[in-house]
């Protein structure tokens, strides 16, 4: 006999890529393991209920529960609900969540590999995902010794980011600020605005201020002037783990944990960020070369020729300014280009190694492996859309 499919409904907003991304880790469920008939109202971030929740007899809900009159429509419903957001204003739930902590984390080695000494957080108090990256980038910066300069950016009652009040206060914060400098942006919007007010005050970008946003929203972070790079959080595993829960709740399963958080995918490095900000020129000249050709399959020596110096005096200073060694700095870019490519083209593993510099595919998938804890074939799987 055929059962009824199950009814559930998804209160996720569609207008962003992060949001976008649970979605598809939703659909990705359903193909593999599960079909429902799915509920989905169009709307944006902080919309409100849809009318025919109240009268809706389905049989679970995955949402993102970021506004009291999103919670206070939930909490009558005696169906299985799983929350998607950071805010936790029904704590009662199981949730799935982005790992906050280790975006921030990301975002921090990835500006102190370019050489900074001085940093900033651009944030929106309106989400609670906002102030736990606030928290954490502070945090794993002073674990580093250094201190940090926050600008809180409130979105609008309207919903509007740019608002003259909001551009004015960026403006005069970013020109007190200390050169040159990193900065994270909350999420992409916030960068993208970042990015406006330093064009408008004649700032060059990277070299005196240097932006990383989150959700790497790829139509956006194109569209900036100059690109922005961005932390890739891993939104459709999210969405999937988010539906496997829902799946095991509606067949009367109890939640054994009732938080799971989701590391990032790594970094899409663009314009934004693409510099060295190093008074030594040893280094600086180290790493240029290094960003031209490790996908050339140079190694430390063609370093130190183009560099004129020998390995000892290079891999001190190198360290001490990046926190790596050349090794180290010729891998990451390897393996920055492997992620490019693996999300962006259906190239085989091997051409895939070839093109980033590796002789060795299995050296490659290893090492790939050891970074991010997934295969090249199964990092390929969660950050491509079908």
């Amino acid at each position: 006999m055929i059962q009824p499919r199950k009814e559930v409904a998804l209160l996720i907003e569609t207008s962003n890529e992060y949001a976008r991304g649970l979605l598809d880790g939703v659909v990705r469920y359903m193909e593999e393991y599960q079909r429902w008939s799915i509920f989905l109202p169009e709307q944006g971030r902080g919309a409100t209920p849809p009318k025919w929740l109240k009268q809706w007899n389905g049989d679970g809900i995955i949402a993102r529960v970021e506004t009291p009159e999103i919670a206070a429509a939930l909490k009558p419903l005696n169906i299985p609900i799983v929350d998607v957001s950071a805010a936790r204003l029904m704590p009662e739930l199981p949730w799935v969540e982005t790992d906050d902590k280790a975006i921030s984390q990301m975002a921090v080695e990835h500006l102190l590999q370019r050489g900074f000494s001085n940093f900033a957080f651009c944030g929106d108090s309106t989400f609670a995902w906002s102030k736990l990256r606030e928290k954490y980038f502070v945090e794993a910066l002073a674990e580093h010794g250094h201190g940090c300069h926050v600008l809180d950016l409130p979105t609008g009652e309207d919903g509007k980011n740019s608002t003259p009040k909001n551009v004015q206060k960026l403006d005069r914060w970013i020109e007190r600020l200390p050169q040159p400098i990193g900065i994270m942006s909350c999420f992409d919007i916030r960068g993208q605005l970042l990015l406006e007010a330093c064009r408008e005050l004649e700032i060059d970008v990277p070299r005196q201020v240097a932006v990383i946003g989150v959700d790497n929203d790829r139509l956006l972070c194109d569209l900036c002037s100059p690109p922005l790079s961005s932390v890739i959080p891993d939104s459709r595993r999210t969405g999937f783990e988010a539906a496997k829960l829902l799946d095991q709740m509606m067949k009367g399963d109890t939640p054994k944990e009732m938080k799971k958080l989701i590391p990032p995918l790594g970094i899409a490095t663009r314009r934004s960020t693409d510099v060295l900000a190093t008074e030594d020129p040893l280094v600086g000249m180290a790493m240029q070369f290094i960003r031209e050709h490790a996908c050339d399959g140079i190694n430390v020596g063609d370093v130190l020729k183009a560099v004129d110096s020998t390995r000892r005096i290079l891999e001190y200073r190198f360290k001490q300014i990046t926190g790596q060694t050349p090794h180290e700095a010729i891998v990451h870019q390897r393996l920055d280009k492997v992620r490019q490519l693996l999300h962006d083209t259906d190239l085989s593993i091997g051409d895939i190694a070839d093109r980033a510099g590796f002789e060795h595919v299995e050296y490659m998938s290893a090492t790939f492996r050891k970074k991010t804890g997934l295969s090249p074939t199964a990092y390929r799987r969660k950050v491509q859309p079908n």
